[in-house]
Formats: structure tokens, C-alpha cells, sequence
């Protein structure tokens, strides 16, 4: 049981939400009316407060700007269909969160101001949550370095924020994606497990190339082969060969610990396939292809949820799929929003109430 904690909370003069509308919402695009923020200095945190959304008046020597100490996490809330609140596996979300800070050597955030900081801002801005299929409220977490000077060392302030943004869906229809085998998302001993901005910087250029070629995304494969895929630019990825699923092992320290993914793997046991979690190469996927084995291929993330893929192109072999005769991938998706909209039991805990 997390101790309710005393958070100052200026409120806003007037909702935003006035002049505008959740419907078919742009992914991260708007903000809520409120922000949280909190400073780390002489080794506690303090200044915690919430407060309108608005601009941060930043040193042009800010630590971060220069040096990349940044860590994030997204979350989701959602509405149940009698109008309560829910966040989607916060607490799993926050150890995550402190993985990442002590990989890039920064101060862990306390559960208090991680979970109950979040829940106190999220009942103040609820109404932002959009009450539509595929939409919910999208939750940042963010720390990033303060030290006001140049100089490469772990700085000695922090600043930890929350900002909520109301969505629509990330991937609006199936997905095109390229396999990657020239540039590299991460290496073993590097920061692939964490969610620091800079792995996000660093796959913007092969991304865009993949782009010009009509793929949505990219399917990364490891940096010293080049043979076993390894996540997808924003998603775990997951691909259905007979009764079983197999998804890249997380053992390398290259792959990121996606919450959704761990979420498809309990329900997919449900639905009684085999999950297998290990090295999978390119080649063994296109041997299952040409056998007809391969039968889906989807991502899984919190900003993306359940994406299909249609098209899976390594070098000029192309895989494609016919999305509309899926069982597995669309049953997976409508298991999970379910359970996040009440409709399902929730038999695993993860949705935690706002009061």
C-alpha cells in the first residue's frame, strides 16, 4: 500500500479541453491541462508539486542537452465502460523506469512520486481520458540531468516529470517492415534494455531510410551477425509459427523489457500456445515462410498495443500476410483492451484504479 502523499497542486484557470475535441485524436500531439514536476538535489527530491502545463526555462548548459542523461517510460490510461479510471501496470512500468536510471547513472524515483504523484495527476485531469475504441490517455515519466555546467560526469541534480498527452492509435493500419542488417539499434553491454533517449536519436536515420522505401518501420538484428532480429523500432515483435510464439529472448541486454510484451505473453499462454524465448534468426523466419508455417507477425508496445504486420522484407525476399484471416494477433488485441476496459477479468492485477 503506497502512503498518500502531500503533493502541492496549483490548478489551472481554465481546461483546455474547452476548445478542443478527443475525437480522432494524432498520437502525442495534445497535452493535459496539469504537469508534474519534481527537482533531485543534495541526494533527495524535493519541490514536488503539480501545476499547469507550460514551458520549462532551461540553462543553454543544461547537463542533458549536452551529455544524453534522459530516461522515460510511457503508460496508459483508460476509462471502464462505468466512467472509473484505470493506469495499466504502473508499478511494472516504474521498476522499469529504474533500470533505466541506474544503466545511465541517475537517482531512482521513489514509489511515492512515481505512483502516487501519477495518480494524483491523472484524477486531476480524467476528463482528458477520451471514452473511444483504441484511444486512452498516454502517461510520460521523464528524468533528465540539471547540472548547469560542461563536463562529461553523472550530474548531481535531476529534474523527474509527468506529462499526459489524450491519443488516438499509434499505427493506424498494418504495418510494412524492413529488416535491418547494416545499422545497429544496440550491442551486448550497451544501453539497449534501458529507455534512454538516446537509442531513440541513434534509430532515426535508418528508420528514415526504411521509410523511403515505403516500410513503416525497421526490425533491428543484432549487431555482430546481423542474423537474429531483435525488436522492432518502437515494439517487441512476436511471430506465430504452428501452435507456438516465439519472441527474442531479452538475454543479451539489447532488447527492451516491454510491458505489453510480457502482458501478450500471459495471455497468449492462455490461449494455450508455447511461448518460446530465444535467438531467432532471419533465416529459420523465411524457412517457415516458404513452409507456410509462419502464420503471423505482429508488435507489441504500450503506444502501439497489438500491431499487425503485413509485410516483412529482408534484403529482396519479401513475406507477406494477409491480415484479414488472423486469429491469433487480433484475438491477442481485443484480450488486452478488454481487460483494460473492464470488459475481461482482470485476473492479473494490472489495472490499478484512480480514486
Amino acid at each position: 500500500m503506497i502512503a498518500t502523499m502531500d503533493i502541492s497542486t496549483t490548478k489551472a484557470e481554465r481546461s483546455k479541453l474547452q476548445q478542443m475535441s478527443l475525437e480522432n485524436l494524432p498520437f502525442g500531439h495534445y497535452f493535459t491541462d496539469h504537469m508534474l514536476e519534481a527537482d533531485y538535489e543534495n541526494g533527495e527530491w524535493k519541490n514536488i508539486e503539480i501545476k499547469p502545463y507550460q514551458p520549462l526555462l532551461l540553462s543553454p548548459s543544461l547537463a542533458a542537452l549536452h551529455y544524453g542523461q534522459t530516461i522515460f517510460e510511457g503508460i496508459k490510461a483508460y476509462h471502464d465502460e462505468s466512467g472509473n479510471a484505470f493506469i495499466f501496470r504502473p508499478q511494472d512500468n516504474l521498476q522499469r523506469f529504474n533500470i533505466s536510471a541506474d544503466r545511465m547513472r541517475m537517482p531512482a524515483v521513489p514509489e511515492e512520486l512515481f505512483i502516487e504523484g501519477m495518480k494524483q495527476l491523472v484524477a486531476l485531469d480524467k476528463n482528458w481520458i477520451p471514452q473511444k475504441e483504441d484511444h486512452s490517455l498516454y502517461i510520460r515519466p521523464f528524468m533528465f540531468a540539471t547540472d548547469e555546467m560542461i563536463g562529461v560526469r553523472p550530474s548531481e541534480h535531476y529534474k523527474f516529470m509527468i506529462i499526459c498527452s489524450p491519443t488516438g492509435p499509434y499505427y493506424h493500419a498494418p504495418m510494412r517492415i524492413y529488416v535491418e542488417e547494416n545499422y545497429v539499434r544496440a550491442v551486448p553491454g550497451g544501453t539497449g534494455y534501458a529507455k534512454t533517449a538516446g537509442n531513440y536519436g541513434a534509430a532515426m536515420y535508418a528508420t528514415s531510410e526504411a521509410k523511403k522505401l515505403g516500410y513503416d518501420q525497421v526490425l533491428w538484428t543484432d549487431a555482430l551477425e546481423h542474423k537474429y532480429v531483435q525488436e522492432i523500432g518502437t515494439m517487441n515483435v512476436f511471430f506465430i509459427v504452428g501452435k507456438k510464439a516465439y519472441t527474442p529472448a531479452l538475454t543479451q541486454g539489447t532488447i527492451l523489457a516491454g510491458v505489453t510484451r510480457d502482458s501478450a505473453i500471459q495471455l497468449l499462454k492462455e490461449m494455450n500456445y508455447d511461448i518460446v524465448e530465444r535467438e531467432i534468426s532471419i533465416d529459420e523466419l523465411m524457412e517457415a515462410y516458404k513452409d507456410g508455417e509462419l502464420k503471423e507477425v505482429f508488435g507489441t508496445g504500450t503506444a502501439a498495443t497489438i500491431s499487425m504486420i503485413k509485410e516483412l522484407r529482408y534484403r529482396d525476399f519479401i513475406m507477406e500476410f494477409d491480415v484479414d484471416k488472423w486469429t491469433v494477433g487480433p484475438t491477442l488485441k481485443t484480450w488486452i483492451t478488454d481487460i483494460r476496459e473492464g470488459r475481461r477479468e482482470d485476473k492479473y492485477g494490472w489495472m490499478y484504479k484512480i480514486g
